[in-house]
């Protein structure tokens, strides 16, 4: 069950331009080349080194930095790697102001799980890991702050303690830049796992992740609801739940928050025909979640197109949405009458 390749691949593209615009603008801003300790300079002193080297088996480090505009918005690019080696596994790091929306790593996920331990953030351990961490910061554009963390080594190919440094690595970068921005928002704890469960599939009664408390018994029954995909709750910057009514049928509903929300809006404004036939809502979140965008996109015809419903299933449809929002918004602190 992976996100949009169509939208996804409009976003990649869009990214990789503006990454590399960046990298173009940021060359005479800011480098900074270093070994070890010397990473304590590197993204203005932010990089959580000791999770960086754990990462590394205690490696000697080396790493660089620039700083750059994205979307707007200054942001900070660090990596780092263990020194004399190919570089072949580098860890990467992107910090910068919630506004600074568009490919926004696992914060983007729908199927990534919350990175947990009182954080607003996700997880994403399919290919590369990745993790995001969103932090309340009223003194930045989209009053909060962004940090990114990835590692270029496929999951499967690294042990559970080191793919839970790279959570760690966003998590304590994200410590160490609120407090060079002064942020204002409660900080979690240094995660000591990271949930690697993935989707299940349960009947609609029994679901107990993303899904729970979104179909009840009389709109199971009126929209022929089987079963349910979910993935584990909590606070991930974007949720999925899908909801099946047979083998080829199914309604996908979506949370986002924070930049998340921020580019799901801007893709489907810019691309209005991708979501015809959707149900969409948006509720004002405080600090850097910002306005929460809830989505649910219906069934598909063969050639793409939105499936026809009657009346009692668009009213059904209407009531999922409001449902997997409540469920979702509380979750996040967000609630929703």
């Amino acid at each position: 069950m992976s996100p949009r390749p169509r939208r996804k691949h409009v976003v990649t593209a869009a990214a990789a331009a503006l990454a590399l615009a960046g990298g173009a603008l940021a060359l005479g801003i800011a480098t900074r080349d270093g070994a070890d300790d010397g990473l304590a300079d590197a993204c203005h002193g932010s990089v959580a080194v000791e999770e960086a080297r754990n990462f590394f088996d205690g490696a000697e480090l080396e790493g660089k930095g620039h700083t750059g505009e994205w979307v707007g918005h200054e942001t900070d690019w660090c990596s780092v790697w263990a020194r004399d080696t190919d570089r072949s596994t580098t860890l990467r790091l992107q910090i910068r102001p919630a506004a600074a929306h568009r490919s926004s790593g696992a914060a983007e996920e729908s199927g990534a799980a919350p990175i947990g331990h009182g954080w607003n953030g996700s997880v994403d351990v399919r290919g590369r890991p990745r993790a995001a961490v969103l932090v309340d910061c009223a003194p930045l554009a989209g009053k909060g702050l962004l940090v990114l963390s990835e590692a270029t080594e496929d999951a499967d190919e690294l042990t559970a303690g080191r793919i839970r440094d790279v959570a760690r690595l966003a998590t304590e970068t994200a410590r160490r830049a609120a407090d060079r921005f002064d942020c204002e928002g409660a900080l979690g704890q240094r995660p000591e796992t990271v949930d690697r469960t993935g989707v299940a599939t349960r009947p609609a009664a029994g679901a107990e992740a993303t899904c729970r408390d979104v179909v009840s018994p009389r709109n199971a029954r009126l929209a022929r609801v089987t079963t349910v995909d979910e993935y584990p709750a909590g606070r991930a910057l974007t949720e999925e739940c899908r909801v099946n009514r047979g083998e080829h049928d199914h309604v996908r509903l979506n949370a986002y928050y924070g930049p998340s929300a921020l580019q799901e809006k801007y893709l489907d404004d810019r691309y209005p025909g991708s979501v015809t036939g959707s149900r969409t809502r948006s509720h004002a979140c405080r600090g850097g979640l910002g306005t929460a965008y809830f989505k649910l996109t219906p069934p598909k015809r063969g050639d793409g197109r939105p499936a026809p419903v009657d009346a009692p299933t668009a009213e059904v449809f209407d009531e999922l949405l409001t449902a997997f929002a409540r469920s979702s918004g509380a979750r996040h602190g967000c609630p929703i009458k």
